[in-house]
């Protein structure tokens, strides 16, 4: 080539890197609806053998797929259980959450009397279900026992 033709690229490079056209852009992945933020639910935890009742910031019960929410503390004699409430933003995130729950399970099964399910947790037992824009759940019970605790347990929640 000639240095003329040199000269000439030379003189279009910046115009030709100014129209080169812009790097993709990585799409985000999109990130889940965080939950609402807990708030002090204690009035919907059964009063008999309550002792006590502990806000939770994030990951009810250690679980990375919880959200934050409210753990009771029972004991009844010499048997302690768990009660906890986890609030979404809607009966359909609950829903979803409850599913997850299940799917950590081993051996769940549904209950259909409360569209929940049973099953156990490394060992324990835990039974969960949700009644509108909440996930409950009743750890270290057996299903027989936990049955009339879920009862009075959603009959707290609105």
């Amino acid at each position: 080539m000639s240095t003329m033709v040199h000269r000439r690229l030379i003189l279009l490079l910046p115009f030709l890197a100014s129209c080169a056209s812009e790097p993709p852009q990585v799409a985000e992945k999109p990130k889940a609806d965080p939950a609402p933020k807990p708030v002090d639910e204690t009035r919907k935890f059964p009063k008999a053998d309550l002792v006590a009742v502990t806000l939770i910031e994030k990951e009810l019960l250690g679980k990375d797929f919880m959200p934050g929410g409210n753990l009771g503390e029972y004991k009844r004699g010499n048997q302690t259980y768990k009660l906890f409430l986890a609030k979404c933003f809607t009966p359909d995130k609950a829903a979803i959450l409850l599913l997850d729950f299940k799917n950590h399970l081993q051996n769940a099964r549904f209950v259909p009397a409360f569209g929940g399910y049973y099953g156990t947790d490394n060992g324990t037992p835990v039974f969960t279900f949700t009644k509108n824009s909440y996930l409950l759940g009743i750890v270290g019970l057996a299903e027989k026992d936990a049955d009339p605790v879920a009862r009075a347990f959603a009959g707290r929640v609105a």
